[in-house]
């Protein structure tokens, strides 16, 4: 039964997934060519002979590229620190949300996920004209005396990591929530009997047990955050280098779909080795535990 219960998500990864991974995977290999589409098969059959063409020169293009490098760290600092700034806001909104009287718990959480139900591409819209030279941010700090003259926040780093915040913010409070919530009030009070102060308790009981949902929601913040695209090219500049612009460009401006695609299996990478390794350890200590 057990088997047959994770069938159905097996079938869906792998026709979701790993099919189109590999079919990345494959262009990643061949070589670019002006047809429809462009790119050079793999293998040819003539006169009853297999032909295989392996081209790893769009790797090697990837290393000598410094365009390339320069993206992969650029994407993995701003999702980064975007993380830790999600992480900041949320982890106290879910603590807050956790402690909530339960009736009041679900109103909560429905403001929590309100703006999913609004399109994507509006809500990034909408930041626009908010972050504006003559937007109401600037107009409230002018209107405060907080500034002289209007400050420029639009199509800057700064930006792009309040929009990444904004959009992702519920991806870490949904997880974080789900943690505290479970967490039992009765250790809380054993710390507090025992003379620990409420900072101490923070520190020593409450932080340690819900590494779970900081590790969950980091994740589910960072991931999407390194292969960003529609953020950093409407509240970014064009000094806001992403690996998710260069992608685009490549498949749609220089439509040479092989380094496209190499790119891609690059950032897989890039995503799925730290990952495989977090999770191995923390396999390790519930082992050990």
């Amino acid at each position: 039964m057990r088997r047959l219960a994770s069938l159905p998500p097996l079938l869906w990864l792998g026709l979701f997934f790993l099919v189109p991974f590999l079919v990345v995977a494959k262009i990643s290999l061949s070589e670019p060519a002006i047809a429809q589409p462009p790119y050079l098969p793999l293998w040819d059959w003539a006169d009853g002979v297999l032909s295989v063409t392996l081209d790893f020169g769009n790797y090697l293009f990837l290393a000598t590229d410094p365009l390339y490098l320069a993206s992969y760290l650029s994407s993995v600092k701003i999702a980064a620190i975007s993380t830790l700034l999600t992480l900041a806001l949320g982890y106290p909104m879910a603590y807050a949300i956790a402690r909530a009287p339960a009736g009041r718990r679900n109103l909560l959480l429905m403001l929590v996920i309100l703006p999913f139900w609004t399109s994507f591409l509006l809500r990034v819209y909408a930041w626009i004209g908010l972050l504006k030279a003559n937007g109401p941010i600037n107009g409230f700090l002018l209107a405060t005396g907080l500034i002289d003259q209007p400050i420029v926040i639009l199509q800057t780093d700064w930006a792009v990591y309040l929009g990444i915040v904004y959009t992702y913010l519920p991806f870490m409070i949904l997880p974080l929530y789900a943690t505290l919530s479970r967490l039992e009030r009765d250790l809380l009070e054993a710390a507090a009997d025992l003379g620990a102060r409420p900072a101490a308790t923070f520190l020593t009981v409450t932080l340690p047990l819900s590494m779970p949902g900081i590790v969950a929601g980091s994740m589910l913040v960072f991931i999407p955050a390194v292969g960003e695209y529609v953020i950093p090219a409407l509240l970014g500049g064009p000094d806001t280098l992403m690996i998710g612009s260069v992608l685009w460009n490549e498949f749609f401006l220089n439509r040479d779909w092989p380094v496209a695609s190499a790119v891609a299996i690059v950032m897989i990478a890039v995503l799925a080795l730290p990952i495989a390794l977090l999770r191995r350890i923390q396999a390790r200590e519930e082992e050990e535990a």
